[in-house]
């Protein structure tokens, strides 16, 4: 009789384990790489707004920088619409984005428009207002 006992406490505690081994183990068997956005950070220029109304010099150079995990190679420039000719330094750290605003902008309000994808494939953009004061 305590022998019966015994076996069916055991036979419990092993359904029990067993069962805790089977939830805790998970049929994915892969986790899923997360993807982070670009990041757009230190716009070289000052960017137009009430009250201040600040301009910028004509053919002002501008900079900005995109985080390291951006695919330079997917970046896109424009002003105005119009695809703006650029450079990329790129560090382990981050790559640094040149250019220079064309003589056509002066005395215009320009929207420069920048976006990029990451290297795990999300995207994103982001957009600057200057006024480009008269030549």
């Amino acid at each position: 009789m305590k022998t019966i006992k015994v076996l069916k406490a055991a036979l419990l505690i092993a359904a029990v384990l067993f069962n805790g081994a089977a939830f805790a183990y998970s049929s994915e068997g892969e986790t899923e790489e997360i993807c982070k956005k670009p990041k757009f950070m230190n716009f070289s220029l000052p960017v137009y707004k009430m009250p201040e109304k600040t301009e910028v010099a004509p053919e002002s150079e501008l900079t900005f920088i995109i985080s390291p995990w951006s695919d330079p190679k997917t970046l896109k420039l424009t002003a105005k619409n119009q695809n703006l000719p650029f450079n990329v330094e790129s560090t382990s750290s981050f790559h640094r984005v040149k250019a220079k605003l064309p003589a056509a902008f002066n005395g215009s309000f320009v929207r420069i428009n920048a976006s990029v994808k990451a290297v795990l494939g999300c995207d994103d953009q982001m957009g600057w207002l200057v006024k480009v004061a008269e030549k």
